[in-house]
């Protein structure tokens, strides 16, 4: 189940977009993504409805970066692939807040995948937005941790020999409880699944997929145009059959331990034989498929992968603090320096 975080203080007012509007000049290319995420962004916080100085942004080094700058909220630009760590000292300093972590996919997986990993492991109730456009923009056109292999770049003439990461299994691997995948040319689709992840309490992560027009354009273009996207994303929504294609006649079965793309009305396949999407399954197996799923055998999956919900480590280390100061025979300094052996001179 998702519920509203109890600790963070709703506003008294109706908010609107423009509340959130920034008064920088957003400085990203004209048709970059960023534009896109940044609109479902404002869409958003009005219908979270925290209040406005309860929302916090911080983010590391990256195009993706300069967020905090064009949101009207509090931010903190930190340093290289170190966002996630601020980002925890923050919230766990300040339950009161609803953080956001705005990193790309060199940021938070090359320089930053240790703090990567050991967030997502922690399960700190944060938010994590991925601008996935498998290159790195801000310094020219490097490849980057996601980029795929072969892709001829700046740093890889001759095309990368890299395997590239999938954002979704490495979340899996670390243990993730809240994995969702979006891309940027849907802004109502990115607005659900950010209204989603800031209702789950522990560490969300969203993959946007995102197009980078002037180093890495069109690296989406198979799920993303409109000519191909019906049969190459799948849309899951909770407690619904995963069913896709331009005709809806398409759907994800499992056959033994393996998916598979079947066609409904061929061979007696019906709805009944089509999985059905639980995000709220603890157990991450079959989300790890569907994360793993990848044209063009199967669909990209869109939506909530999965949403489980853990134990989190802001709620523990709440919870050992008040066991030590219950239990403990130190109760303030002159207890601590009283203790153990001493000696009068």
């Amino acid at each position: 189940m998702i519920t509203d975080n109890p600790t963070i203080k709703r506003s008294d007012i109706p908010l609107t977009k423009e509340d959130f509007v920034s008064d920088q000049m957003v400085k990203w290319c004209p048709g970059c993504g960023a534009h896109a995420i940044l609109a479902a962004v404002t869409n958003v916080f009005p219908k979270i409805g925290y209040r406005k100085e309860n929302f916090m942004f911080v983010s590391g080094i990256g195009c993706s970066s300069r967020f905090p700058y064009y949101v009207n909220t509090y931010g903190f630009h930190g340093i290289h692939g170190r966002a996630l760590p601020i980002a925890s000292g923050i919230k766990l300093s300040n339950p009161h807040l609803s953080v956001w972590v705005v990193t790309g996919d060199g940021d938070s997986m090359a320089i930053g995948g240790n703090h990567f990993i050991h967030t997502i492991r922690r399960n700190i109730d944060l938010n994590v937005m991925l601008f996935n456009n498998q290159i790195y923009g801000l310094t020219k056109g490097q490849y980057s941790p996601t980029t795929p292999i072969g892709t001829k770049t700046k740093t890889s003439p001759y095309g990368t020999i890299e395997h590239p990461f999938n954002p979704g299994e490495l979340v899996f691997g670390a243990q993730g409880t809240f994995f969702a995948r979006t891309i940027d040319n849907n802004i109502k689709l990115m607005t659900d699944i950010m209204f989603e992840a800031a209702r789950h309490d522990g560490t969300s992560v969203i993959e946007i997929l995102q197009n980078c027009v002037i180093f890495n354009e069109g690296a989406h273009k198979q799920v993303s145009s409109r000519e191909t996207r019906d049969d190459f994303q799948i849309l899951l929504k909770n407690g619904e059959p995963m069913i896709f294609g331009k005709n809806r006649d398409k759907g994800i079965r499992l056959n033994g331990i393996k998916l598979e793309v079947v066609k409904l009305g061929e061979n007696g396949i019906t709805e009944n034989d089509i999985l059905v999407h639980d995000q709220y399954e603890k157990d991450p197996g079959l989300h790890l498929m569907l994360t793993k799923m990848k044209p063009p055998l199967f669909p990209l999956a869109m939506g909530v992968i999965r949403s489980a919900v853990f134990p989190t480590y802001n709620d523990l280390i709440v919870e050992q603090n008040e066991y030590a100061k219950a239990t403990s025979p130190i109760k303030n300094m002159d207890d601590l320096l009283n203790s153990g052996d001493t000696w009068e001179l």
